[in-house]
Formats: structure tokens, sequence, C-alpha cells
């Protein structure tokens, strides 16, 4: 851990300055650097042991979890490996969409580090927080100028907002999900009423977003009403943090009309249809895991589940959602997964969506920390030497 001490300083001064130039960065407010990504990768590890042996006393059944793990479909197994990958190649492959939009010979290389790290970073910080200014920071180590890079990261945050209010509805509209009716969670509360009520509330929250980037001088008349009366009410620090978020939306604008002065319509079309790609493991995940314990169960009925998994663990405060993934998946699950297999399930599907993108995202980002060990790193000292991409 010494090197990731002295190299806080250096690399966290980087990546905060990349975090405080950008649009999305600023909206976040979420500064990230080596030591707040060392703390959130010990605190998931922590949560999420703490969450499997909650499992395993929750299933009861040791021998039946060994046995489970012992005869897994290794047909699955390999589907499983490459599903886990999607994380870099579909992520990859939708900010290379972007990126090449912008500058033409980014390398593809380079972006498929970029999908597997912006992953990484957002499984072990709250909220997905770091996964933004770890995108651009990734983008820009591999020749991706800083202005492009956050365009990028901006493009790539509205098609996945594109994607989810697209995909959901016409799913629900062609009547994807009509089984879950049957399996109640509260009193006159459905799975499919709550997967309705979350891709609503996903549509609503992208809509409002997308309306503030399009239209900024609607989010600038709303936030000046808004400081003025935290202002009248002492509140200036809340008054401060809508100041701030009205000129990273004012950016974002920006940003968005300089992307499509370059004809970038039929690249957001394809970052688009990308997304499915890049959120494949978090998407399929649920589905591929049954079939490796031998459970059948309707693949679009899974799939709806896991989307509603997905958009609840955008929410999540704890870095990569841990405990709160292995609490709600089992409680959503369990239509599907019986009680004695609920640990084997739980433990095979963090693996795909989850651990191996951090445990080889891990290896990266310690790899960029002791080769930045002992000598300048010409890429940070640009960051630190040209605050504002002057």
């Amino acid at each position: 851990m010494k090197v990731v001490t002295r190299l806080t300083s250096q690399q966290g001064q980087a990546l905060t300055a990349v975090s405080s130039r950008s649009s999305l960065a600023d909206a976040m407010a979420s500064p990230i650097t080596p030591k707040l990504i060392r703390r959130g990768l010990e605190l998931f590890a922590l949560i999420s042991v703490v969450g499997f042996v909650g499992m395993l006393l929750y299933g009861n059944n040791l021998q039946e979890f060994l046995g489970a793990m012992s005869s897994l479909s290794w047909p699955w197994v390999i589907v499983s490996l490459g599903l886990a990958s999607m994380d870099w190649l579909g992520g990859g492959l939708r900010l290379y969409v972007f990126a090449r939009r912008l500058k033409r010979d980014i390398p593809l290389k380079g972006c498929f580090v970029a999908g597997g790290m912006t992953a990484f970073a957002g499984y072990v910080t709250p909220a997905q927080s770091g996964s933004g200014p770890m995108m651009i920071y990734t983008l820009n180590r591999h020749g991706l100028p800083l202005p492009q890079a956050m365009i990028t990261a901006l493009m790539s945050l509205i098609a996945t907002v594109l994607f989810f209010s697209a995909a959901g509805p016409t799913a629900v509209f062609l009547g994807a999900g009509q089984s879950l009716g049957a399996h109640g969670v509260l009193a006159g509360v459905s799975l499919n009423d709550l997967f309705r009520a979350s891709l609503g509330g996903f549509v609503t929250i992208g809509s409002v977003m997308l309306l503030f980037i399009v239209f900024p001088g609607v989010a600038r008349r709303i936030a000046r009403r808004l400081v003025s009366l935290f202002e009248k009410r002492g509140n200036q620090k809340l008054a401060e943090r809508i100041e701030g978020l009205r000129g990273g939306i004012d950016r974002a604008h920006e940003s968005l009309v300089a992307f499509f002065r370059v004809s970038g319509w039929l690249s957001l079309l394809g970052g688009v249809a990308l997304t499915g790609f890049a959120f494949a493991n978090r998407l399929l995940a649920g589905y591929v895991v049954l079939r490796m314990l031998g459970i059948h169960a309707p693949f679009v009925d899974v799939l709806l589940l896991q989307t509603f998994i997905v958009f609840l663990l955008y929410f999540a405060p704890t870095p990569g959602g841990s405990g709160v993934a292995e609490v709600l998946s089992a409680a959503v699950m369990s239509i599907y997964v019986p009680r004695e297999l609920t640990p084997s399930y739980i433990l095979l599907w963090r693996i795909v969506v989850s651990y191996l993108t951090v445990g080889f995202g891990s290896f990266v980002f310690w790899q960029w920390l002791r080769g930045a060990e002992g000598r300048a790193d010409t890429d940070l000292q640009d960051i630190q030497e040209h605050p504002r991409g002057d």
C-alpha cells in the first residue's frame, strides 16, 4: 500500500483536475483519487464478504451449496466468462464509436481499457460516482484530449439514458413481463408493478436531464429561482451547489452542440445500440447463472427483473451496491431460486456482474500506480500544468 500512499498526491491531483473540468463530474461533484479507489475497494470486499456469509446463513444448507458449486453446467460457465468481459469489450466499443468521431486515430485497445476501468471505478465508488471521472482520465491516458474525453463521457451517459428509456417501455408495450404480475411482494403490488415504477422513474429522470442539457435556458431559470430561494433562507452552501450544477449543465450543452457539429447523429445511434452490449453482463447474468445451476426460467421475465435491479443499484450508497445487491437480488429472484440455492446463485451472479471486473480492474490500476512510481507521468503533468484545458 506504500505505492498508493506515495502516489495519492500526484495521481489524485490529476484525477481531481479531470473531475473538476468534466461537465458530467460537475454534476456528480465527485473527485476521484487512488486513496478513494483503495478505500472503496476495501469497503466493497468487506461488505461483499459479510453479505455472502449472510446468504449462506439464509440458505442454511452448506452441503447443498457445495453440491451446486461442484455440478455447474460448464457450457454456461464458459458463456458467463464471455459475458463478464462485456464491461470491457461492449463498453469499449461504445466509447470507440463516440471517441473516433472526435479523434480518428484513437486506439481501440485504449477504449477497451477505458470501458472496463469505467465499470471498475463505478463498482468501487458509492452510487457509481467514480465512473465518469475514471472514463475521462483513462481516455486521456490513451491519447484523447480532455475536451473530447469529456464529450465522449457525456455522449455515453446520453446513450445509456436513451437505451433504457426506449427499450424498457418497448418491452412493456409488447407484453413482456406479464407473468410477473402473479408474483406479489406487498399487498396489491406485484414484481411487474415494481418494474414499471422503476422504469417510469428512470425515464422521468433521464427525460429531465436531457431536457436541461438540450434546453439549458430552462435549467438556468430554475437554477436562478432555487438559488434565490436558498439564499433567502440562509442556505448558502446549497445555493452554491445549485449554481455549480447550472454551470455543469451549460458545459454539457456546449459539448453536445460541439459533438453534433461533426455529424455525430449516426454515432449516437450506434452508441445507443451498443449500450445493450455494454450492459450485457448486468442484464443477462441472472439468466445465465440460473442455467449454470440447472434452473429454467422465462428469459424475458428474468431480463426485466435484472433491469429492475440495475435501475435500483444506480442509487445504492455502498460501493458497487455491495450488501444492497445481494439482498435485493435474493429477494427479487426468490421466485425462481430455491432458498437452499440462494448462496450459490448470489455468489455466481456477483462474480459475473462485478467481481471479475473489479479484480482485473484492480490489477490494471495497480500497474498504473507502479508505472508512475519514481518517474514523471507526462499525462498527469500535462493535466496539472493546464488545469483548465488551455
